[in-house]
């Protein structure tokens, strides 16, 4: 039986670097950076101090009615804002995701660490009987999902994968598959993440947070560069629609881009250490499903954190896998890495970069290490046709995913 195909018919975002996907874009295109000193967390906890924030508008998640909103932390508030801007780009209708043949499948490293943080001050400060009666629905892992779902009206499956900085593009694979097998005929898909100092933190104890860099916060996050330091964390929340393609030219849908090609994996050797050899076969596992050759490759989306071995283990993959030819970038200099919304936010810029046929830069890079050298660096803005690209995530757990898109 012939595969469905399945096309991107909406996108929408919530970002520290613009809440419209056209002003997003324009800003990365500009070299912006969203990286900045938080006032707001305390020096007590010995962190550094750095992050890419969201900042949304006074008064506009009260735009989401306080019945769905109560439930909700920043996390999931910023997934839904993000998703009703893909349905309303898409042009499906309510009565279209209420029929029970749209799922919603939104990935994330964890519940809202902020609620969970509060949660846990008021467990230790023994004053549980201020705990809010519905603190427990925003500290699930699946909240974003089931606040999503329930906020749009969704009544397909749901799904919610926590895979760390792999969740927002298994999300999308997962739509991918649920559609291909006609179980469902839509998908709103993606990820999303906020940012907290005890996020930060984790990071900085496993030795993978940015430390001593000693210019501008905004040139601290320095993908695939000699003087890396290690990355920065940012949120956010990006989430595409996933449609059979039929269903979309039926109704005359905009088609994004067609995913023809997609693979998760994991290494099987270590938690926190990326492993080319791994990344080499999930890339290989994508390309043998999109049946299409890597050399037809006109762009790769780079996972790229700034981590020193990370980068470099991605770089290895990719020059053993492609070569030295294909164009390659990481966008986390201009966002910081807003972990499980990685995938979907980047993949959101990569279809943009597709439709304006332009490839965006490694903000930072100015001396390329010679660990992640023998690739061809996009390090301004260049003008190129894009047919084929690919976006790559590499997550702690040593869980791999790659996806791959072509024009339509």
């Amino acid at each position: 039986m012939e595969k469905r195909r399945v096309v991107i018919t909406g996108s929408g975002l919530t970002s520290s670097l613009g809440l419209d996907v056209g002003v997003f874009y324009d800003r990365l295109e500009a070299g912006n950076s969203a990286v900045r000193l938080m006032d707001g967390w305390s020096d007590k906890l010995k962190i550094n101090r750095i992050a890419a924030p969201v900042v949304l508008p006074e008064g506009l998640e009260k735009t989401i009615p306080r019945t769905f909103r109560r439930s909700m932390g920043r996390m999931s508030i910023y997934s839904a804002l993000a998703a009703e801007k893909a349905l309303h780009a898409s042009g499906l209708t309510r009565e279209f995701t209420a029929s029970g043949r749209c799922a919603c499948v939104i990935g994330s490293t964890m519940g809202s660490g902020e609620s969970i943080m509060e949660a846990s001050r008021i467990v230790i400060l023994n004053d549980s009987e201020n705990m809010p009666a519905l603190q427990f629905f925003k500290c699930a892992s699946h909240s974003a999902a089931f606040n999503t779902a329930n906020f749009l009206g969704l009544t397909g499956c749901v799904l919610a994968p926590a895979a760390a900085c792999a969740s927002g593009l298994q999300a999308i694979g997962l739509g991918r598959d649920l559609i291909q097998s006609g179980a469902q005929d839509a998908a709103i898909c993606g990820g999303a993440e906020e940012v907290t100092p005890e996020v930060t933190a984790s990071f900085e104890l496993m030795f993978a947070a940015a430390r001593g860099f000693s210019g501008p916060p905004e040139y601290s996050s320095r993908p695939f560069a000699a003087d890396r330091v290690g990355l920065v964390c940012g949120e956010g929340a990006g989430l595409v629609v996933l449609e059979e393609y039929e269903h979309a030219v039926k109704r005359g849908a905009n088609i994004y881009g067609e995913i023809i090609g997609y693979a998760t994996c994991g290494c099987g050797s270590h938690v926190s250490q990326s492993d080319h050899r791994s990344i080499v076969r999930c890339m290989d596992l994508a390309f043998r499903d999109a049946a299409v050759s890597p050399a037809q490759t006109d762009y790769i989306s780079a996972h790229a954190t700034a981590t020193l071995h990370g980068d470099a283990e991605e770089a290895m993959a990719i020059r053993e896998f492609f070569g030295s030819g294909t164009p390659v970038s990481s966008l986390k200099g201009h966002l910081g890495h807003t972990l499980g919304a990685s995938g979907a936010i980047e993949l959101i810029a990569s279809l943009e970069m597709m439709r304006r046929d332009r490839l965006l830069p490694t903000l930072n890079l100015e001396h390329i290490a010679d660990d992640c050298a023998g690739l061809d660096h996009v390090r301004s803005v260049r003008e190129q046709k894009i047919s084929i690209f690919v976006k790559n995530c590499f997550a702690f757990g040593g869980i791999n995913a790659t996806l791959i898109c072509r024009r339509v």
